[in-house]
């Protein structure tokens, strides 16, 4: 194993809080000297089957836990999947199927491992010891927390307050997710800042059950390439574990400035000692933000890809970005311009658009070409114009914003 200084060094890189840190501190000497790893766990729900740079974040610090010699325990909630969880937001998340779940947890874990070691984590599902609880266990474990504490939530005291309906199922998720703690016997347990909570509800069920609590170590949320939300499908914002590498690249080089050493931070394996240099440098002068853009596109596309991927994905954005030529990948789409004309012969430019899954509605591409950002064959589509001559789209290719094309054939 590492040193403690080297451990400590690794581990609060990024971190938002470490509650308590004096508690860490203890367990990581214990370890060290007894030669016996630590279980660092995670519990996730499989609510979604695709994951990006901000699901990856709890994942590279668990990997760098592994590094220093300890064990991942990653749980799969299966079981608490069912419940559905409102994870800081005013509504509850819908509840899964078992076939969802089922389907999502096996994508999650596929993606989970390009970040962990496998040979040093042990995966669970928490419906190995929740299904087979019977209603009298349920009530012994309950038992040990108030409605005041479970209230304390955030999101719980903000939608009580409001007089917003809360399910009494709904209640039972921080306690669920508590007793995880319990049956794997957790050392420490990562979440992001919105799941302070659900950490410190486990520390206190495994205290109040006789056991050494575990430590609560919480990771700030990722924002996205906007720079402004946090990391969502849904904000359109996102970096894809699973996209391409150009597309990868691309996206790191569209993130603000500002952002860049949190990415290096929060994304990537770099070690936190050349992380510090690199934000000493931007701050006096003596690095360009666009190369250190660059230099974090090529580390997180060599994380998921390799390093001739990281090259060539480069390669490819300076290909369009700085000489202004087509790149080599371009989607083709063969389609009949007769399906997208109207009563005057001309092609309804947003339903084609549609159709090459360039814009999500029609609406949307009427908004792309009113905002300038729609290109067929190179020349800029004006504001209004919806309407165009089958010739001009015969073999052309559709470009909307700088990174989506689509070539018809």
């Amino acid at each position: 194993m590492k040193t403690i200084t080297e451990q400590l060094t690794l581990i609060e890189s990024g971190v938002d809080q470490i509650v308590p840190l004096d508690d860490l501190k203890r367990k990581l000497d214990r370890a060290l000297k007894t030669d016996t790893p630590l279980r660092i766990k995670l519990g996730v729900d499989p609510t979604a089957p695709d994951l990006h740079l901000g699901h990856a974040v709890p994942l590279r610090k668990l990997r760098q836990f592994q590094d220093c010699g300890h064990t991942v325990v990653l749980i799969i909630g299966d079981f608490t999947a069912t419940i559905g969880d409102p994870s800081g937001r005013n509504t509850t998340r819908p509840p899964l199927t078992a076939d969802q779940v089922n389907e999502n947890a096996q994508t999650y874990v596929d993606q989970a491992f390009r970040i962990l070691d496998p040979d040093k984590t042990e995966l669970r599902r928490n419906s190995e010891w929740l299904a087979s609880m019977n209603f009298a266990d349920l009530l012994r474990v309950t038992s040990q927390f108030t409605v005041a504490r479970i209230l304390e939530r955030d999101d719980f005291h903000k939608r009580y307050n409001e007089q917003k309906s809360i399910s009494l199922h709904e209640f039972l998720y921080p306690i669920a997710q508590a007793y995880d703690s319990v049956a794997i016997q957790a050392d420490v347990e990562l979440g992001g800042t919105d799941q302070l909570f659900n950490l410190l509800a486990g520390r206190e069920l495994m205290e109040k059950s006789g056991m050494e609590p575990q430590v609560c170590l919480t990771l700030p949320l990722l924002e996205g390439t906007d720079g402004v939300a946090k990391m969502s499908k849904s904000y359109g914002n996102y970096i894809g574990l699973t996209d391409a590498a150009s597309d990868m690249f691309g996206k790191v080089m569209s993130i603000p400035d500002a952002l860049m050493v949190k990415y290096f931070r929060l994304a990537t394996a770099l070690d936190p000692a050349a992380i510090a240099e690199i934000e000493s440098g931007l701050a006096a002068g003596n690095l360009h933000p666009n190369a250190v853009k660059r230099q974090l596109a090529r580390t997180i596309v060599a994380l998921y890809h390799d390093e001739t991927a990281a090259i060539d994905a480069e390669a490819a954005f300076d290909k369009v970005f700085k000489s202004g030529e087509l790149p080599d990948d371009i989607p083709q789409f063969t389609v009949t311009l007769a399906d997208f004309t109207n009563d005057t012969g001309a092609v309804y430019l947003p339903k084609l658009m549609v159709e090459l899954r360039l814009a999500q509605s029609a609406g949307e591409a009427r908004r792309l070409i009113d905002g300038g950002g729609v290109k067929v064959s190179t020349r800029a589509i004006p504001a209004k114009t919806y309407e165009l001559p089958p010739a001009d789209l015969t073999g052309a290719v559709i470009q909307v914003g700088k990174r989506k094309f689509a070539q018809l054939t």
